[in-house]
């Protein structure tokens, strides 16, 4: 009986390159949000910076990692767990932070910080992570990818349309402002709906096993939430503060780990499935949980006021 290690998501190359188009269109929207003051403003402030990159570069993969050894899922749904992990936040993150009324400047600077730092931090934490996985030896041949190429891609995909955002928020500020939220919210929907014709055109693979993929990411992800925020509010930060670093630790850019499957890991199912369903997953929760501070922010300060 095929099992989810041994399956592959069916991807054409046309298909693959409409996917590298939309990446680059998401890490577009991402740029239109990104200041140089972003950077220097950790000079200045660097407490709150430091526990949220702490909180995703750090604690994330260490809390995959015990997810992993505790739940003893199967090995190629194990190495999507990692390689989420180790994926920067995006746009998503920012819209839900400024949803919830939390802080969203600290939000976009550690968007910023996290996705130009992928192009070495994503290949290479990948590559140590998955030296702690268990019964991953059958896919070695797949995973041992060189980072150089991985950096190469993501420099590709990620850091251009980046830095083609940036100029564009730098040189004509007046433009971005224009086509910011639309370019945003268009970013979004295009994400989703390729996720949905991927998971459309891999129906059968994904009705036998999305019970196994919904508890990881559920269980994953409302752990990400709930350490971000409390690691901030440990390190004496405030509600304000550790809402934006609950989400940024919370949300991941799960179209770049798509990519990545799909360019370097031979499209394995359980890396597929948990990134799709990662990136569907996260924008419900995401936007529940900022649904939900913006509201209660709301009613304490009528109480305060009253």
């Amino acid at each position: 009986m095929e099992t989810i290690d041994t399956i592959r998501i069916n991807f054409e190359e046309g298909q693959l390159f409409i996917l590298n188009i939309c990446l680059a269109f998401l890490m577009f929207g991402v740029a239109l949000d990104i200041k140089i003051s972003d950077f220097t403003a950790i000079f200045k402030r660097p407490k709150a910076p430091i526990i949220g990159l702490i909180s995703q570069l750090i604690l994330l993969p260490i809390l995959t990692i015990g997810l992993i050894y505790l739940l003893q899922p199967p090995p190629s749904l194990a190495l999507g767990m990692i390689l989420i992990s180790v994926c920067p936040g995006g746009n998503v993150s920012n819209f839900a932070v400024h949803l919830a009324g939390a802080n969203a400047a600290l939000s976009v600077m550690l968007t910023s910080i996290v996705t130009l730092s992928a192009i070495f931090v994503t290949p290479l934490y990948f590559g140590f992570w998955t030296n702690f996985i268990p019964g991953t030896e059958q896919f070695n041949s797949i995973i041992e990818v060189s980072p150089a190429k991985m950096m190469n891609t993501i420099l590709t995909l990620v850091f251009l349309p980046l830095i083609i955002g940036m100029f564009l928020n730098h040189r004509y500020p007046s433009v971005t402002k224009r086509i910011e939220k639309p370019v945003r919210l268009l970013s979004i929907l295009v994400f989703l709906c390729f996720v949905v014709f991927a998971i459309a055109g891999n129906y059968d693979n994904i009705v036998q096993y999305v019970h196994l993929v919904f508890f990881l990411v559920l269980i994953h992800n409302t752990l990400a939430f709930t350490m971000g925020y409390w690691f901030a509010r440990l390190n004496r930060l405030p509600v304000y503060d550790a809402q934006a670093i609950s989400i940024e630790t919370g949300i991941q850019n799960s179209g770049l780990g798509l990519i990545l499957i799909f360019n370097f890991f031979d499209g394995i199912g359980g890396m597929a499935m948990i990134a799709a369903w990662w990136g569907i997953w996260h924008l419900l929760s995401g936007f529940a949980l900022a649904t939900y501070w913006s509201k209660k922010r709301k009613n304490d300060l009528k109480t305060d006021i009253s």
